[in-house]
C-alpha cells in the first residue's frame, strides 16, 4: 500500500529573512551569502501493507514530522520516493482551520469543506461529528470560547468521519481526556478494519504498543530500526532511559 524509498529531505537555512533585497543582491553577487545545509531526513526506507498501522517513533527533531509531510504530500523529497496507493487523508495540526468568531456549528462545515468534505456530506454526517465530539450542547458557543481540549475533540470528530485508502496522524490520538482517547483509538481500529493503512506518530509508547503492527525508529534524520512493535519499542524506551 505504502512504499518509501531511500527518502531525504533538505532545508537550506541562511540570514536571508533578516536582509532586504538591495543587501540580498549585492551579497550575492559578492559571493558572501551565508548557507547551511540541513538534512532532516536521509535514506529513509519502509513498506507497509494494506489495513497495517505503522508506528514511528524518535526524540524531538528525529524528522517524524517531516516524514509525515512528505507521505501526505504536502512536502516533496528532495531525494528518493513515495508510492501510495490509494487516497490519503492527513491529521496533522488539529487546530487549523478553524475561525474564532464562529460558532462549532459553523466550524464544522468550514472545517469540513477545507478538508474537501461535501456541504452534502457534512450535512449527512453533521450530528455524528457532534455527538462523538461530546459537544451537543455547544452548538452554538464561538469556538474561541472552548477549552484546547475541546477544540481537538471538534477537530478528530470532524476529521475522523472520513475512510481514505491511507491515514496520516500526528499525535492527534492524545486529545482530550482519557475516554476520549479510548473512544478515538476505537474509531483508529474501526478504520483499520475497514482496510484503512495508517502511519501514527506519537510520542505515547503505550499507543504505539497497542494499535501497531510495527514501527519505524527516527532519531536525527536517520533510521535507527524497523521491526515488530515490541522490539522497537523496547529498543527505543531503553535508549530514551541512558
Amino acid at each position: 500500500m505504502i512504499n518509501v524509498n531511500n527518502v531525504s529531505v533538505r532545508y537550506v537555512l541562511g540570514d536571508f529573512k533578516d536582509i532586504g533585497l538591495k543587501e540580498y543582491l549585492i551579497k550575492k553577487a559578492k559571493g558572501q551569502l551565508v548557507k547551511k545545509e540541513l538534512w532532516a531526513l536521509r535514506d529513509v526506507s519502509f513498506h507497509v501493507n494494506k489495513g497495517e498501522m505503522l508506528g514511528i517513533v524518535g526524540s524531538n527533531g528525529s524528522g517524524k514530522s517531516t516524514i509525515l509531510k512528505v507521505l501526505a504530500g504536502i512536502m516533496p523529497p528532495t531525494k528518493g520516493s513515495i508510492k501510495a496507493n490509494g487516497s490519503v487523508a492527513a491529521l496533522l495540526e488539529l487546530g487549523a482551520g478553524f475561525d474564532g468568531d464562529l460558532t462549532v456549528k459553523e466550524n464544522v462545515y468550514l472545517r469540513g469543506a477545507l478538508l474537501g468534505y461535501t456541504r452534502d456530506f457534512v450535512k449527512d454526517e453533521y450530528e455524528k461529528i457532534i455527538e462523538f465530539s461530546e459537544l451537543k450542547e455547544f452548538e452554538d458557543v464561538m469556538y474561541k470560547k472552548l477549552s484546547s481540549g475541546m477544540r481537538s475533540k471538534l477537530a478528530f470528530s470532524i476529521a475522523s468521519r472520513v475512510n481514505p485508502d491511507i491515514l496520516v496522524l500526528d499525535e492527534v490520538l492524545s486529545v482530550g481526556d482519557m475516554a476520549f482517547r479510548r473512544k478515538s483509538e476505537a474509531r483508529m481500529r474501526e478504520m483499520m478494519s475497514g482496510g484503512t493503512t495508517t502511519i501514527l506518530v506519537s510520542h505515547s509508547l503505550s499507543q504505539v504498543r497497542e494499535l501497531c503492527t510495527q514501527v519505524v525508529w527516527l532519531e536525527k534524520g536517520e533510521m535507527r530500526g524497523i521491526g515488530d512493535t515490541k522490539t522497537m519499542c523496547d529498543m527505543y524506551e531503553k535508549y530514551m532511559k541512558k
